[in-house]
């Protein structure tokens, strides 16, 4: 059996192209959910609303950097750590954070600002977190991969079908209302198979090298998820908003990180297979604290308010 370094996921190139347009269709998707007043919301939030996008866009990718150190896993997976440490938050964090009670309209808005500023945060932090680590810098020194490459693909899958979406909900807000139910239902679906699609058509690789990433992969998640909720309660936000974090930094965009990997660096091996049993675990564990959340109304104050959580 290979080194996982060594070994490279095969992608049909035609299957790819197709997946690039379904997931900017997906984008689009989420977009026909989105006003101008969400982000308006947001603001009157400013505490949670900068905790939400520091933590996702800063602390995160320095934290995998460190974790990294701790758990020195092989250079591919590592180096698939970053990438989705790098991705914004999943569109599926929105659906979340609604099931376990929490403050809907800051996940909306922390979404889709995160979004925005992961068109030019994903291909920073990736490059410079990527070749500051020397686990890691060595691949990136062979793949030669330039940020503005990546910012260019980042821009159509998310940007342009992102301003779209919002253009046909503002004009069209009927037609947009109608094909939102749908079209989240489509996306979830989309995701799940763009990912079991992808480990179906190299299903030895995944069997061969699975037992490298599942812990890695939990410790990382656990990490995102825990640090969400552990600050934003150290901050004194009430509980619904504490939620509303907790998903929007433990819920990544691994459906990006995956179009890139097979777009940028053929499927290298360790990246592909951390990312795509990334995109498993986090439905799993989201799901799971959802429910759990579900059945515990948050308390309306923080506990800085002179209440208990």
């Amino acid at each position: 059996m290979a080194p996982i370094d060594q070994v490279h996921l095969s992608f049909n190139p035609q299957t790819l192209t197709i997946l690039n347009a379904v997931l900017g269709l997906v984008m689009f998707g989420v977009a026909l959910e989105l006003r101008v007043e969400d982000f308006k919301t947001a603001l009157r939030t400013p505490k949670a609303l900068a905790l939400g996008l520091l933590g996702h866009h800063v602390l995160f990718p320095a934290m995998t950097y460190v974790l990294i150190w701790i758990l020195r896993p092989e250079p591919s997976i590592a180096l698939g750590m970053i990438l989705v440490s790098s991705c914004p938050a999943g569109h599926i964090s929105n659906f979340l954070v609604q099931m376990s009670r929490g403050n809907t309209a800051l996940s909306v808005s922390v979404s889709a600002l995160s979004t925005v500023v992961a068109l030019f945060m994903t291909p920073l932090n990736f490059a410079f977190w990527g070749n500051l680590h020397p686990i890691t810098a060595g691949l990136m020194k062979q793949v030669a991969m330039s940020p503005w490459e990546m910012l260019e693909v980042i821009v159509m899958l998310l940007g342009v079908p992102l301003v779209l979406g919002m253009w046909v909900a503002r004009q069209y807000p009927g037609f947009a209302h109608k094909l939102q139910k749908p079209m989240k239902i489509l996306s979830l679906l989309i995701l799940v198979g763009f990912i079991g699609g992808a480990l179906a058509a190299n299903f030895q690789h995944f069997l061969n090298y699975i037992q490298l990433v599942v812990g890695v992969v939990f410790v990382h998640n656990l990490m995102a998820l825990t640090t969400g909720y552990g600050l934003s309660t150290l901050i004194g936000l009430p509980e619904r908003d504490r939620r509303a974090i907790t998903f929007e930094m433990g819920i990544q965009n691994s459906g990006l990180g995956l179009i890139l990997i097979f777009n940028f660096f053929d499927g290298l091996g360790g990246m592909a297979i951390v990312t795509a049993w990334w995109g498993i675990w986090h439905i799993v564990a989201g799901l799971t604290l959802a429910t759990y959340w579900k059945n515990r109304p948050p308390l309306s104050l923080a506990p800085a308010s002179g209440t208990t959580a």
